[in-house]
């Protein structure tokens, strides 16, 4: 069986990085590239992403420490944060906005690599996805846990890449009502998650057992 936490960290980020959601984003971006091109920036995309994510994952405590903020308070700001995320998921704002930025970034002919922006950051690596490798890294308390954390932002950063490069022929095949119901189901997961870390920050703050 899968280590717990591996499969609560992938859960949580794989449902904030949401690779269904940023591939109709992406293929629409990328609409008049080669397969190539697209190909490349996809690629591209999710190494700044993870490059970022992992600064990030290594740092983020030391921030934190720096700026005198408790992890449990960090933890009901990130859980607050990824339950308005998952609130948008359901009732498909966060698609909307996704889909304005993309073509407002396609409206743009002076703008031809996506890769960095809005791909990477803020699509990818956005303050959902670094609040989430935070609060994870903070739940890990040994070397193994950690290396679970990072495996599972491995696995779901290399899923992301496969969507992105596979980007037009999924949406193909998914269709848009498939993709909706997706987003939907895993929002509501989200929120779960997101809820149980305002607990778990709630009852650090109070000393509740």
């Amino acid at each position: 069986m899968l280590p717990e936490l591996f499969i609560s960290a992938f859960i949580t980020l794989f449902v904030v990085i949401d690779p269904p959601g940023c591939a109709p984003i992406y293929a629409g971006l990328t609409k008049g590239a080669t397969s190539v091109q697209a190909r490349t920036m996809a690629l591209r995309a999710t190494a700044i992403a993870a490059a970022i994510l992992l600064v990030f994952a290594f740092f983020g405590e030391g921030l934190l420490n720096a700026l005198h903020i408790e992890l449990d308070s960090f933890r009901i700001a990130g859980g607050l944060m990824l339950f308005w995320i998952a609130f948008e998921m359901v009732f498909e704002k966060r698609t909307q906005r996704r889909t304005e930025r993309a073509d407002k970034i396609s409206a743009d002919p002076e703008i031809e690599d996506v890769s960095v922006f809005p791909m990477a950051m803020p699509m990818l690596a956005g303050p959902g996805a670094i609040a989430a490798i935070m609060l994870l890294m903070n739940e890990a308390d040994t070397t193994a846990e950690r290396v679970e954390v990072f495996a599972a932002l491995g696995s779901v950063l290399v899923i992301t890449a496969v969507a992105l490069v596979a980007a037009g022929p999924l949406i193909r095949l998914l269709g848009d009502k498939v993709e909706a119901v997706i987003t939907r189901l895993l929002g509501v997961l989200l929120a779960a998650l997101a809820t149980q870390y305002v607990v778990d920050g709630l009852k650090g703050n109070f000393g509740i057992a």
